[in-house]
C-alpha cells in the first residue's frame, strides 16, 4: 500500500511539474487551446488515442458490455480503431486542418458559424457541447472513483472524486493543450504497456484463450459466437455510436486543429490506429472475461440479488488478475487513459463558454490575454459541475456515456460531415439536422429506449436530414461564398 501511495505521489509530481512547463510556454489563447497550431504526429496520435480511451471504456463499457455480449463486444473496439481513427484521421484529418487555417478559426461552433453564416448555430452548438460534456466528465470521474476505492481500502467514493477534481483542475489550469500533449505521451505508453500486461495475466488465470472460450460456452454458449445474446440491433448501435460519432465529437477534432502540417497527419494516423485497436480489443476481450472469474461467491460486493453493479465488474476483475506487486501499473493505466480524456473535455467544454459564447456574443472585443485567463476560469468551473454531478451518481457509466456522445454526435454530425465535404448544403439543413438530431436522440432516450441506441436514431437523423432539407430549400442550387473561396 505504501508503494501505491508513493508512485501515485511521483506521478502527481509530474504532471504538475509538466503543468508548470506548459504554463511557461503558454502566452496566448492558440497556445492554451491548441498548443499554437504545431503539434508532431507522435503527439497528436497518443493525444487523440488517449481522449478516445478513458475510465468510461475500461471501468463502465467494458464491464457491462463485456458482461453482456461476449466476444462480441470486441467488435466494438475493432471497429472504433478502423473507424472512429483510421477513417477519421484519413477522411478528415487534413481537410480539418486546412479549413482551420483558412477560416481562421478555433473551434467546431465557429465552424459552422462561418461555413453557414449562422449565429444561432454557433450559439446552439456551444450550448450543446457545454451541457452534455458535462456528464461525459462526470461519469469519467465515476469511472476513476471505483477504481481508487477498490484499490486502496480506506479511500471512500466522495474522497476519490474529490481528489481527481482538484488534482485534475491544478494540472489542467496550469498549461492547456502544450501539458495535456507533452503529458499523452506517457500516458499512451503506460496505457500500451498496462493492457499488454493485463491481458496475458487474464489469459494465464483462465487458462489460455482455449479455457475461457470453454468457460464462457458453458455459461451460455452464444457469449462466444459473432453476435452476443442482445442481439444485432444493440451492438450495431453502440458500433456506430462510439465508431461513427468521432467524427464530429469536438475534443477529437481539435486534435486536428492543433496538428503541424499533413506530413504529420499522414505519420500520426498509423501510430493512432495501432495504438487504439490495441487498447480497444484488450479492453472489451477482458470485458467478456468478467462471466469467467466473477460471481456472487467470489466478489459480493459487485452482486445484488444476483445482478452485478456493471461500473464494478472491472475493478473487481483487475483485482483478482493483476499480482498485488503489478497492481499499482493498472491504477496508472486506468488513471492516464481518464486524465487525458478529462483535458480534452475540460478544454472544449470551457472553449465553448468563453471563445464561443462569451467571446462571440457577449464582449467580441476580448483582448487575448482576458480570454486565456476565461479559459482557465472555465476549466476550473466546468470541473466542479462535473465533480457534482459525480457525486450524485445519476446512472450507470454505459448509460451517461451513451447519452452524451449521442447528443453531440447527434448535433454536430450533419452539419460538420456535411459542411466539410460538400458546398451545397445550406443554413436550412444544418440547423435542421442538428436541432431535429439533438430532439431525436433526447425523445428516444426519455421514452424509455437506452441510451446507445437513442444516441445512434439521433446520429442518422443529423446525417440524412441536412442533404434533405438542403435539398427542399434550394441548397443545391448554389454555393456558399464561404466555401467558394
Amino acid at each position: 500500500m505504501i508503494i501505491k501511495i508513493l508512485v501515485l505521489a511521483l506521478y502527481a509530481a509530474i504532471i504538475i511539474t509538466v503543468g508548470i512547463i506548459g504554463m511557461r510556454k503558454t502566452k496566448t489563447f492558440a497556445d492554451y487551446f491548441l498548443g499554437g497550431g504545431n503539434v508532431g504526429p507522435w503527439m497528436t496520435a497518443f493525444t487523440y488515442g488517449t481522449a478516445y480511451f478513458s475510465a468510461v471504456v475500461f471501468i463502465g463499457f467494458a464491464g457491462k458490455i463485456g458482461w453482456g455480449f461476449g466476444y462480441s463486444g470486441m467488435w466494438i473496439g475493432v471497429l472504433n480503431a478502423f473507424i472512429g481513427v483510421l477513417g477519421v484521421w484519413a477522411l478528415m484529418g487534413w481537410k480539418i486542418k486546412k479549413v482551420s487555417v483558412e477560416m481562421k478559426i478555433h473551434t467546431m461552433s465557429e465552424f459552422l458559424e462561418k461555413r453557414y453564416n449562422s449565429p444561432f448555430l454557433k450559439l446552439f452548438a456551444s450550448l450543446a457541447i457545454f451541457i452534455f460534456m458535462i456528464p461525459y466528465s462526470a461519469a469519467v470521474f465515476i469511472g476513476l472513483s471505483y477504481l481508487f476505492t477498490y484499490s486502496f481500502d480506506f479511500i471512500e467514493y466522495w474522497h476519490a472524486v474529490v481528489f481527481m477534481g482538484v488534482f485534475t483542475t491544478i494540472y489542467l489550469v496550469l498549461g492547456g493543450y502544450k501539458s495535456m500533449t507533452i503529458i499523452d505521451v506517457v500516458f499512451g505508453v503506460i496505457m500500451i504497456a498496462g493492457v499488454i500486461l493485463l491481458f496475458f495475466f487474464a489469459l494465464d488465470k483462465g487458462g489460455g484463450i482455449n479455457g475461457i472460450t470453454g468457460l464462457l460456452q458453458s455459461i451460455q454458449p452464444k457469449l462466444t459466437e459473432m453476435i452476443g445474446p442482445p442481439g444485432w440491433w444493440p451492438l450495431f448501435s453502440l458500433i456506430f455510436l462510439t465508431s461513427v460519432a468521432p467524427f464530429a465529437m469536438p475534443q477529437l477534432v481539435q486534435k486536428f486543429y492543433a496538428i503541424r502540417d499533413r506530413k504529420a497527419i499522414k505519420a500520426g494516423m498509423i501510430v493512432s490506429t495501432a495504438f487504439a485497436l490495441l487498447v480497444g480489443t484488450v479492453a472489451y476481450f477482458l470485458g467478456s472475461t468478467t462471466r469467467v472469474f466473477l460471481n456472487p461467491e467470489v466478489a459480493p460486493s459487485v452482486f445484488q440479488n444476483g445482478s452485478p453493479n456493471p461500473d464494478a465488474l472491472m475493478p473487481a476483475l483487475l483485482n483478482i488478475v493483476m499480482p498485488e506487486s503489478l497492481s499499482i501499473i493498472i491504477l496508472l493505466l486506468i488513471l492516464s487513459a481518464s486524465m487525458s480524456t478529462l483535458a480534452a473535455l475540460v478544454l472544449i467544454s470551457s472553449s465553448s463558454l468563453a471563445k464561443d459564447f462569451y467571446a462571440g456574443f457577449i464582449k467580441p472585443d476580448i483582448s487575448d490575454k482576458k480570454l486565456t485567463r476565461l479559459m482557465r476560469f472555465g476549466s476550473a468551473f466546468f470541473i466542479l459541475v462535473s465533480v457534482i454531478i459525480a457525486l450524485i451518481k445519476p446512472d450507470s457509466i454505459v448509460s451517461i456515456l451513451g447519452i452524451s456522445w449521442g447528443a453531440i454526435g447527434a448535433t454536430f454530425l450533419g452539419p460538420f460531415v456535411w459542411g466539410l465535404f460538400n458546398k451545397k448544403v445550406n443554413r436550412f439543413g444544418a440547423i435542421s439536422s442538428s436541432v431535429l438530431g439533438l430532439a431525436c436522440a433526447i425523445w428516444f432516450y426519455y421514452d424509455g429506449m437506452p441510451s446507445p441506441q437513442a444516441g445512434t436514431i439521433g446520429m442518422i437523423v443529423s446525417l440524412l436530414t441536412n442533404p434533405l432539407v438542403s435539398l427542399l430549400t434550394g441548397g443545391f442550387k448554389k454555393s456558399t461564398k464561404t466555401m467558394e473561396k
